[in-house]
């Protein structure tokens, strides 16, 4: 296993700050300086093709109250002989699972359950899966849980192919040396437990890092599930802290790619289409998609802080979360989400409320939310009017709101939701002061895979100043 060097990380870090910042150089990231770079001009228009094109790519999705039943049916439909079932400790012990164990047995299809995925999922909690799955062997993968399991299962698929990759091979870069994937993986169902990450569709395995302290991923559009098994009852007995979480995970999976920069202003084109990335930047169908889902879950998250027992908010929180992982997972996040994954990695101290956890804990989407306000004042002063139209789902009067004003005015709207939700009063709650900066600065610079996908280009200061800001917000 080989290790990763802070010294690699970190002179990775300084290359990319170091980098000219014209849309050439950047990957087609905007800077809100846009410098003038003539140097090579001719050769960068002559030997570089702008990227001009996108690609949809989601798992099929079987909706239904009680449809988890029927997965049994679909092994033994596909004749498999040797079923791998993942969940987690808690979800273990729940109707979800049950349901799914009873299911194939009742087919005659033999199974083994692994049961220790790790809630927010670490390097460390990957292997073991992997291991788990080289031992016992598998033709079908059937992922019963959140977002951890779903991408825990993602990962042992990924490697119990390539039995012979080095773990760092397939991490997105700089981390790891992001490596495409060259053939299919095994089959995998995921049957979402959760309202939030929309995983059950995409071809993200996000993962802590413990020796960097950082959480990264591999993303993939080969890791997708074959199907998703969106059952609004597997949810039902989710706590509040938890379906509010989730939820924010929907809210900023639709806002983050909605204002993410344009698939064509990305960067250059792939030379081989099996080179172009699973996050590639807006664009019109995951736009319609993350609409959607940002008007279904504006209104029914408020529903279920109400009453998290509200089973029509919740069936319309885990097509929200499908629809917005749709979206996302071809569009891609950005800040929010590149930010969030030091804020949990770093943390130290913090367990959420209502979180069954055995280590310090700041869910998902709370790590998420927590910089959205500052995040998105940083990013209106490109496209405006998207920032605008989001503000106005919100429930904003923007008749006579300037452009130049669109991020103050998101910025409020999401501050407000958030105090509704009861969502903690900003980073400084978790335990960080202003002497953490520097290192959550350092842990968000190498999320390339999503802050590249920021309309304005983010540098260290523009990310200490938008940290410092998240300290407190209301």
């Amino acid at each position: 296993m080989n290790r990763v060097p802070k010294s690699r990380v970190f002179s990775l870090m300084n290359l990319t700050q170091g980098a000219c910042t014209c849309p050439a150089h950047m990957g087609g990231v905007i800077s809100r300086h846009l410098p003038s770079c003539n140097s090579g001009k001719k050769k960068f228009a002559s030997a570089i093709q702008s990227e001009y094109a996108f690609e949809m790519a989601s798992s099929n999705i079987r909706y239904g109250e009680g449809v988890t039943k029927e997965v049994g049916m679909d092994a033994k439909n596909m004749k498999a002989k040797n079923v791998v079932v993942f969940t987690d400790p808690n979800i273990a012990k729940l109707h979800p699972l049950k349901t799914v164990t009873q299911s194939l047995r009742d087919n005659n299809v033999n199974f083994a359950v692994y049961d220790r995925v790790r809630v927010e999922p670490s390097d460390i909690s990957f292997k073991d899966a992997i291991d788990f799955t080289r031992k016992n062997g598998a033709d079908l993968f059937i992922a019963v849980g959140g977002g951890s399991t779903i991408d825990t299962a993602k990962a042992a698929n990924l490697y119990y192919n390539y039995p012979q990759a080095d773990f760092l091979d397939f991490v997105n870069a700089p981390v790891g040396k992001g490596k495409p994937i060259d053939k299919s993986l095994t089959p995998l169902i995921a049957i979402p437990t959760t309202a939030g990450t929309g995983s059950e569709t995409t071809g993200a395995a996000i993962f802590d890092f413990k020796e960097l302290k950082m959480k990264t991923g591999i993303a993939n559009r080969a890791l997708k599930p074959m199907l998703g098994i969106v059952d609004p009852l597997n949810i039902r007995t989710a706590p509040k802290q938890v379906q509010i979480a989730s939820g924010l995970d929907v809210l900023f999976h639709s806002i983050e790619s909605y204002t993410a920069i344009p698939y064509n202003m990305r960067g250059p084109a792939p030379a081989n289409p099996l080179e172009r990335p699973a996050y590639q930047g807006s664009n019109p169908i995951s736009d319609v998609w993350s609409l959607k889902a940002l008007r279904m879950t504006i209104k029914a998250l408020p529903a279920i802080c109400r009453d998290p027992t509200d089973r029509v908010a919740q069936s319309q929180m885990i097509l929200a979360a499908t629809y917005a992982g749709i979206g996302f997972g071809n569009a891609g996040v950005h800040l929010c989400h590149g930010m969030s994954y030091p804020i949990s990695g770093l943390n130290t101290s913090y367990i959420h409320p209502q979180y069954n956890a055995d280590h310090p804990i700041v869910p998902h989407g709370v790590s998420v939310a927590i910089t959205a306000p500052s995040v998105f004042t940083f990013t209106s002063a490109m496209f405006p009017e998207r920032h605008l139209e989001v503000a106005e789902i919100f429930g904003a009067d923007v008749t006579n709101v300037r452009l130049a004003d669109a991020g103050l005015v998101l910025s409020e709207q999401i501050k407000k939701f958030l105090m509704d939700l009861g969502i903690p009063n900003g980073i400084s709650a978790f335990g960080y002061s202003y002497s953490d900066i520097p290192a959550l600065v350092e842990g968000t610079l190498p999320q390339h895979r999503v802050t590249k996908l920021s309309p304005v280009q983010a540098g260290a200061e523009d990310l200490a100043k938008i940290f410092e800001n998240s300290l407190k917000m209301y």
